[in-house]
């Protein structure tokens, strides 16, 4: 996992509620145990049509929405089932920051693990993020704050644990492997002896 201290980007904005992990990728693109080229098939069935082409008036399709790194989306995102492949098919298709209102509990979860930053942002900031799509944002993950265009920064909640391993690019194995000798030691400690 690569560190994550510090997102600059332009913001593409999906306002819908309530978006599952089923909407963000569906179940038949998930016979993979592999990252790559999942977010091709990012909102796969929102983004397009029965025939398979591109929708053109879905917020992703349009042509400003290329590069942006920060999706904003709207009350909820993240719920339904457990699914890694979630945050994997975002970072895949570019995506560095989600920010909503409300992200469901095992979606974020799943997202910090993955280095991709889950933003529960306050009301004020998010109408504005959602009024303003494209807007220029800063996000520093280690003092957990986002600032917007006009100089205004606001912080955001995130576990501490999470925001170390962000930080210095280490998973939960990483960061378990660093202490390795540590744990050795008191592993062997403690080992009963006949």
């Amino acid at each position: 996992m690569s560190a994550v201290r510090h997102i600059q980007s332009r913001t593409v904005v999906l306002p819908t509620r309530d978006i599952d992990t089923d909407q963000i990728i569906a179940a038949r693109f998930l016979t993979t145990t592999s990252r790559e080229g999942l977010g091709q098939n990012v909102f796969y069935d929102l983004r397009h049509n029965e025939d398979g082409s591109e929708k053109p008036d879905f917020p992703l399709n349009q042509p400003q929405a290329r590069g942006c790194g920060i999706l904003v989306a709207g009350n909820n995102f993240g719920c339904g089932s457990s699914r890694e492949h979630a945050p994997w098919a975002l970072l895949d298709y570019g995506f560095q920051a989600v920010i909503s209102t409300e992200i469901a509990d095992i979606f974020r979860n799943n997202a910090l693990k993955n280095g991709l930053v889950p933003i529960v942002a306050d009301r004020d900031t998010h109408q504005w993020l959602l009024d303003n799509p494209g807007a220029e944002v800063e996000i520093d993950v280690e003092n957990a704050t986002l600032t917007l265009p006009d100089g205004r920064t606001t912080g955001f909640p995130i576990d501490a644990f999470a925001r170390y391993c962000l930080v210095e690019g280490v998973d939960q194995l990483g960061f378990l492997q660093q202490h390795f000798e540590q744990i050795k030691n008191f592993e062997e400690a403690r080992a009963w002896k006949p």
